[in-house]
């Protein structure tokens, strides 16, 4: 845990060195001169976790989409309060007849960061680094959200065409997501190797100023925004791991908006004056079996273990109301889910005498040690949990536990029984959950789990449009997941964030986004 005056003194280094700060092309100055930014023209949020990095193309989590958020911008963005998608950098679109090509109309007059052209050349460059053959094994969103695009032609500067190799339902939602869909400077992109996750480069309301790394990133509002300016001048996302620290600098002034907050914490922050964000999660919070070797390749000893965890009761231990438990994949707003779906029921007598007969006495089992927007409480705390329960059961658990950065790395390795993980739809669309479980790429499909009729499903579900015949598809691939037990759905995760009375119209997107451009600080 970070000491209060170590966290007031980073807090207030940040602030002070916005006077400064240049980035992008430079920062312009305070019209009031070269004095401290007031404290009006700065706000600070504090996560639980850095960034893995700030290139939408070469990322895929929850800590760099809140920065990328504010930087960077689609072609299409969501509605504040749904995943309804709206015109951004493209004003206007067609879908062909044979829903094969889609026609984009851009925005006039916008310009990069770095004082580039928007145009209909920066659109194709930024699609065609994510298809082959120029796309990396380090794009794991590129085949979720260009995965159906044959090629992308360029009209004229205003007008861009993409030409998809099958119809594809969630393409224009996939267009509106964070990851691999917003459009980076092409300058910016040459100028640093095809990789801005160190110098970010868009359209946004803010630009990149600098990142201190295991401190801060400061943001710098763009005053050449080609849409309405943001009204706070700077945004500071500051690192503090520990809930405890984060809750005392929200506290004590030293942050105006914390997230990764859970139950425990309410009413202190509460009783201090300040503000609680609640909202419905479109998320899932679970545990995934190693599927690709002994004993987890076996169905039925996954099945045994899950048999062995009560999981409403842990869900109401860890997260006092604040969670419900997960019967299916899907939560239960979202098309596709079905009431009937169940996981494994509860029985430990069961699940001990299989286990027994299985030879299953230890496991090995990673976690990641700070909260998650799905799981609050840290994947520490869930995986003793899930340890205490197996005990029971004559089941033993080691338990490794990383930093967010590292444990990516350990999944990837795939040195692990037993693994925590949870997502944030990106999208709306079930396709966005369920295709978990049908990609190659271990830092998402973690449970490396491969079945022929469940990616044939996923597949079908692509082309079919949208309605009852669809949503019938994705819950078939709920069953067919609910039999297999490749993952184990823990919760569904209420979205926390809290923040002082002063901040305004301050919003956490159900994508998992934090748009600041409106929010502002009296």
């Amino acid at each position: 845990m970070r000491k209060v005056k170590k966290i007031m003194a980073l807090a207030l280094s940040a602030t002070l060195i916005l006077v400064s700060l240049t980035g992008c092309g430079g920062s312009k100055a305070s019209s009031e001169g070269s004095t401290a930014p007031k404290a009006s023209d700065t706000l600070i949020y504090a996560q639980g976790a850095e960034p893995r990095g700030l290139d939408p193309a070469l990322v895929d989590d929850g800590e760099s989409a809140k920065v990328m958020s504010n930087i960077y911008e689609g072609l299409l963005k969501y509605n504040q309060d749904s995943t309804k998608v709206e015109p951004s950098l493209a004003k206007s679109w067609e879908i062909s007849p044979d829903g094969l090509t889609y026609t984009f109309h851009l925005q006039e007059g916008v310009k990069f960061h770095d004082g580039t052209d928007f145009n209909a050349e920066a659109v194709k460059f930024n699609i065609d680094r994510q298809l082959p053959p120029q796309v990396t094994e380090d794009m794991a969103y590129a085949p979720f959200v260009y995965g159906s695009v044959k090629n992308v032609e360029v009209v004229d500067a205003k007008t861009v065409k993409i030409n998809l190799t099958s119809p594809s339902t969630p393409l224009l939602n996939n267009l509106a997501m964070i990851m691999a869909a917003p459009i980076i400077s092409p300058k910016a992109l040459k100028d640093n190797n095809n990789n801005v996750n160190q110098a970010p480069v868009g359209t946004g309301p803010y630009k990149f100023v600098k990142w201190e790394k295991d401190q801060n990133i400061v943001l710098d509002r763009n005053e050449e925004y080609w849409g309405t300016k943001a009204i706070t001048k700077n945004v500071i996302f500051k690192f503090i791991k520990d809930n405890s620290a984060r809750v005392v600098a929200l506290n004590n002034g030293e942050a105006d908006i914390i997230d990764g907050i859970d139950s425990t914490v309410v009413k202190q922050i509460t009783d201090a004056g300040n503000k609680i964000f609640q909202a419905p999660g479109m998320n899932i919070n679970y545990m995934a079996y190693n599927t690709s070797k002994k004993p987890f390749n076996d169905a039925k000893v996954r099945a045994a273990v899950s048999q062995a965890i009560n999981v409403p009761e842990l869900v109401k231990s860890l997260y006092q109301g604040y969670s419900e438990p997960a019967t299916s994949i899907l939560p239960t707003f979202m098309e596709g889910y079905d009431k009937s779906i169940a996981q494994v029921a509860y029985d430990p007598t069961a699940a001990a005498k299989t286990l027994k007969e299985a030879g299953l006495t230890s496991i090995h089992m990673i976690t990641y040690t700070n909260p998650r927007p799905y799981n609050a409480a840290t994947g520490q705390s869930l995986a003793e949990a899930i340890q205490g329960y197996l005990s029971k059961v004559g089941v033993t658990v080691t338990i490794d536990s990383f930093d967010w950065t590292t444990y990516k790395q350990k999944l990837k390795a795939g040195d692990y029984d037993l693994a925590f993980y949870g997502w944030i739809g990106d999208n709306g669309d079930p396709d966005n959950f369920l295709y978990l479980l049908s990609v190659d790429d271990p830092t998402m499909n973690i449970a490396l789990y491969k079945n022929d009729q469940f990616n044939g499903l996923i597949a079908k579900g692509l082309t079919t449009p949208a309605g009852a015949d669809r949503n019938a598809i994705y819950t078939q691939l709920e069953k067919i997941a609910a039999t297999d037990a490749a993952w184990l759905p823990i919760s569904h995760a209420q979205t926390l964030c809290a923040y002082k009375p002063n901040v305004e119209n301050f919003y956490f997107h159900m994508t998992g986004i934090t748009p600041f451009a409106g929010v502002a600080k009296k």
